[in-house]
């Protein structure tokens, strides 16, 4: 069967040890290409931000979605990842999620409910995802930026929530906050140490 709509998946945020874990979809117009789509990672900060108002404004259709720091814990952050990426599809319209094929970045089937392909790399190989990649990120990263203003000593605006010495300093001196993943293993420990020390 002929799909004629092409959505781009990607996701933003599983490793840091705070926050949402965020995926964009994509369905890029071929009348109105965009330049400079890479993989989010490659790219600055003012250039995905740059990026991502193209993207809104030129797209055909874009969606954005995420799991919270609680559903991660849930649900462990692969199938978090899944549910953010089922959300950002379902944002889009329902011309383009009915008939449509997604090409999803990594190696794993999200379980979508379409037809799915999965490409390692494909953030930097495949324009839907990429611009996919950078409306997931600049949405993480807006988070980071939310998390910096209520908690100015944490360093947010610096890690992101990643796991930098920075962060384990901070963790340790001002504690878990309701934000951090408590599955994951330097929060966890964190918790462990309360409750033993």
């Amino acid at each position: 069967m002929n799909h004629p709509y092409l959505i781009g998946i990607d996701e933003a945020g599983r490793g840091p040890w705070t926050g949402s874990v965020f995926a964009g979809a994509v369905v890029l117009n071929p009348a109105a290409p965009i330049s400079g789509l890479n993989d989010s990672k490659k790219l600055t900060a003012l250039k995905r931000e740059t990026l991502a108002e193209l993207i809104r404004s030129h797209a055909l259709a874009w969606g954005v979605g995420n799991a919270s720091a609680s559903e991660v814990d849930e649900v462990n952050i692969l199938q978090a990842t899944f549910l953010a990426m089922r959300r950002a599809l379902a944002h889009l319209p329902a011309e383009f999620r009915h008939n449509c094929h997604a090409w999803v970045d990594g190696n794993r089937d999200p379980k979508l409910g379409i037809p799915t392909t999965t490409i390692v790399k494909g953030d930097a190989l495949v324009p839907a995802i990429s611009a996919a990649s950078i409306l997931a990120k600049v949405a993480r990263d807006a988070e980071s930026q939310e998390m910096h203003l209520r908690y100015p000593n944490f360093g947010f605006n610096s890690h992101k929530g990643y796991g930098t010495a920075l962060h384990s300093v901070n963790l340790a001196k001002y504690g878990a906050l309701p934000e951090h993943r408590r599955s994951f293993a330097p929060v966890a420990r964190w918790y462990a140490e309360q409750s033993y020390g």
